[in-house]
């Protein structure tokens, strides 16, 4: 009796040994997630990293929230995500507690409706229709038709580097403030009359992409500056917890030269590493 009981313990206990390495075994290879929030802007850049680094690292997933640069930078602030996403620099008191760098350069294109007749605009009359000096499309050589003023919400990295591109700070006068870059898309390619910026990344054929002072917005006029209305895409992170595990190695690739091509995919210019 006493044989059959040690048995039936030793076969329990091996059972128990077995259940614990499977659990160790499935632990392992447990899948891993790095969050990423902010920039509505830098949607293309971030999916496009996010897709090449999960193929290669099939345990890990990489999301992104798009809820715009202001609450982005908020969100890696309070910890709720591990890296920040915005499309404008940080101001001096995010700057205390946030290290931010640069991943890409991007280009704010003005876009209007392809029926349009204008091409060109400098870009002391693009900050005139802002701010409702210019109100006419014929007096920069269009249509005689009211100019329709389409920007982004207050919180937007676009916003803010346009704004500061411009010298139009607070005095922009807006017949629509929307909240992602996709929407001024989509209302400008809709209203003849209107005006919109964008990330140049996020540009389509149903909008019409203008000149700034003679010069289009491509890679090489971002990358040389000829192209005025250009700002950085930035990765943020908290200066009092350093990154690990996943997160940190979606951070470095990002960061690095391995990036560029995908960078590039996505429209945004990469910058020297």
């Amino acid at each position: 009796m006493k044989k059959i009981k040690l048995a039936g313990l030793a076969r329990l206990a091996a059972a128990a040994v077995l259940a614990v390495g499977m659990l160790s075994s499935c632990g392992a290879r447990s899948e891993q997630t790095v969050s990423t929030d902010g920039s509505t802007s830098m949607e293309k850049v971030i999916g496009f990293l996010s897709e090449a680094y999960m193929e290669k690292n099939q345990n890990v997933k990489v999301t992104y929230n798009p809820t715009g640069s202001g609450a982005g930078i908020q969100a890696v602030r309070d910890g709720y995500c591990d890296i920040g996403l915005s499309s404008r620099d940080l101001k001096d008191d995010e700057k205390e507690t946030l290290n931010a760098a640069v991943v890409a350069i991007d280009g704010i294109a003005v876009i209007v409706n392809p029926e349009n007749p204008v091409t060109d605009l400098t870009v002391e009359q693009i900050a005139k229709i802002y701010t409702g000096e210019i109100t006419n499309w014929s007096d920069v050589g269009g249509s005689d038709l009211p100019i329709v003023c389409i920007g982004r919400e207050a919180a937007s990295g676009t916003r803010d580097g346009f704004e500061s591109i411009t010298g139009t700070e607070d005095s922009c006068k807006y017949a629509q403030e929307l909240t992602s870059t996709g929407d001024v898309v989509q209302t400008v390619s809709s209203n003849p009359n209107a005006i919109g910026y964008a990330s140049l990344a996020s540009v389509k054929d149903s909008v019409k992409a203008l000149k700034v002072d003679g010069v289009s917005p491509s890679n090489e006029t971002i990358l040389n500056g000829t192209y005025r209305v250009q700002r950085n895409f930035l990765l943020v992170t908290r200066k009092d917890k350093e990154l690990t595990g996943a997160a940190k190695d979606f951070y470095d690739f990002a960061m690095s030269t391995a990036a560029d091509e995908y960078i590039e995919k996505a429209g945004a210019v990469p910058v020297a590493k």
